[in-house]
């Protein structure tokens, strides 16, 4: 694909990326794809996907308790928590407000630890990473789910081509996952501002109808994904069919916000064309 190589014209020392379909056909490639990148909050949905693991293997349910008082699975997944961003600090009641929270998915993964006595780290692999051949995918010293993965765009692309057309899952636990939970939460989006409604599913960010956004300005609003703060990111686009991957060396910033929509509307307008 043509519109991957305008990587190349991006501010980073380092950027590769991808595009996979909902079959699982890698499209195009551009950059190091098997080379090994930060992932930052881009971490979230991969971990997201083995709480859903975990919850379809019945250790855990996603209306059961967890976090603070009322807080359940459901709501940590959500970021309706009511914990704060990055600390272990309650700041509003559960399911109020849409809090982006660190610190309920480091909550999630002690939660998952203690239901399966098996450490996050290792039941993230086990549960996810194993089964799709994502070898080069971890979190860095059994670090945080929410934001210590490392991957490649290649297994990523297989994660993708996963969430696409679920081989781990229910494709009705799927379907929930981009679905909003907790419709109608204000809210802010690291990085872009007070969003209101600030849509989220079970892990993975809706697109719906907020502007400023990280996605194109052709992006469906059904779109769902997650960037990470180390200028890295992974959007499925339902209606185009196809989902795409990309991670670069540099931190996000004003640079990411000026490139990457444009970048993401050439992709769509090739697979489209």
């Amino acid at each position: 694909m043509q519109s991957l190589a305008l990587i190349e014209n991006w501010p980073v020392p380092t950027a590769a990326a991808a595009v996979v379909r909902a079959d699982g056909t890698v499209v195009g490639t551009h950059g190091p794809t098997d080379r090994r990148f930060a992932l930052a909050s881009v971490t979230k949905p991969v971990a997201a996907y083995a709480a859903l693991v975990a919850y379809e293997e019945g250790a855990i349910e996603l209306d059961e308790p967890a976090g603070p008082e009322g807080s359940t699975v459901r709501h940590l997944l959500a970021h309706t928590s009511g914990l704060a961003f990055d600390e272990h600090r309650v700041t509003s009641a559960p399911g109020t407000r849409r809090l982006y929270s660190n610190a309920g998915f480091e909550v999630l993964g002690d939660h998952i630890a203690k239901a399966t006595d098996i450490p996050f780290a290792e039941y993230l692999r086990q549960a996810v990473l194993e089964p799709l051949g994502m070898t080069a995918t971890a979190l860095e010293g059994e670090g945080s789910p929410a934001k210590d993965g490392v991957s490649t765009v290649d297994d990523l692309v297989r994660f993708a081509a996963e969430v696409q057309a679920p081989r781990l899952l229910d494709t009705r636990t799927v379907a929930a996952a981009m679905t909003v939970t907790y419709p109608g939460l204000k809210g802010v989006l690291p990085g872009y501002g007070h969003q209101n409604p600030n849509d989220w599913g079970l892990g993975f960010e809706i697109r719906d109808s907020k502007a400023p956004h990280w996605t194109g300005s052709s992006s469906s609003p059904r779109t769902f994904g997650h960037f990470g703060q180390a200028g890295t990111f992974l959007w499925i686009d339902p209606d185009a069919g196809a989902a795409c991957v990309a991670l670069t060396d540099r931190p996000f910033g004003p640079w990411a916000v000026e490139v990457w929509p444009p970048f993401t509307d050439a992709v769509l307008a090739e697979l489209r064309g």
